[in-house]
Formats: structure tokens, C-alpha cells, sequence
């Protein structure tokens, strides 16, 4: 794919940021990306393989997902959730931008990819 919308390129570049922001903060760390950071398309698939690896790496090395987590939105009110339902919201979140993108492509007239997981693990 070589152009995509406006708009996709919003939607898919804060999928990408929301989940560098909760690795971020599951990692203790500072975020690099803005909640609405737009990237080039060019970059989409190493910040998706840096967030990845982040999650692998925050699973692996897990010793109970159970245990509460506590942060800060991004309007900075404290909260706290378990590990097993902060990475759960990380994947319910992205689905649910993939299905606006998914809707921005075929009001283009196109036919979007399958992008069910079981076709990405395929």
C-alpha cells in the first residue's frame, strides 16, 4: 500500500500510540509518542515491532497479571487495573480503531485486507 487517508493514517498511528503509551507506562517509562502523533506510513511497521517486542517482553517477564497497576491518563487522573486487563484493552482497543479503518476503506470503494488474527498468524 502506498497512500492511505487522513484519516486512516490518524486512526492506525494512534493505535500505534496507545499501545506505546501503555507499554510505556507498564514499563515505568516515559512515551515518545503523543496520543494523536501522526507517522509517515513509512514508519508504521517498526513502531508496530517496537510495541510488539515491548508487550512480549512485559508478558515474559510477568510474575502474576493479576497485579493492580497504577497510572495516569493522558489527562492525568491516577488509576489502577489489573496487568491481564490492561493488555487486554490494548487489543480491544486496537480492534475497534481497525474496524473504523476498515469502514474509511470500503466507503473508498476499495476492498480492505482481512486483518482477523488468525489470517495474520496464518
Amino acid at each position: 500500500m502506498k497512500e492511505v487517508s487522513a484519516r486512516t493514517a490518524e486512526l492506525f498511528s494512534h493505535i500505534l500510540n496507545a499501545h506505546h503509551i501503555w507499554n510505556a507506562r507498564l514499563n515505568g517509562s516515559e512515551p515518545q509518542h503523543g496520543v494523536w502523533d501522526v507517522h509517515a506510513l513509512s514508519d508504521w511497521a517498526d513502531i508496530h515491532y517496537e510495541n510488539q517486542r515491548a508487550s512480549f517482553e512485559l508478558i515474559t517477564n510477568a510474575d502474576d497479571l493479576e497485579k493492580r497497576v497504577g497510572y495516569e491518563n493522558s489527562e492525568g487522573r491516577s488509576f489502577s487495573n489489573t496487568l491481564r486487563d490492561i493488555l487486554f484493552h490494548i487489543l480491544n482497543h486496537s480492534t475497534h480503531h481497525r474496524a473504523q479503518i476498515v469502514a474509511e476503506i470500503r466507503a473508498s470503494g476499495a476492498e480492505p485486507p482481512a486483518l482477523d488474527y488468525i489470517f495474520y498468524k496464518r
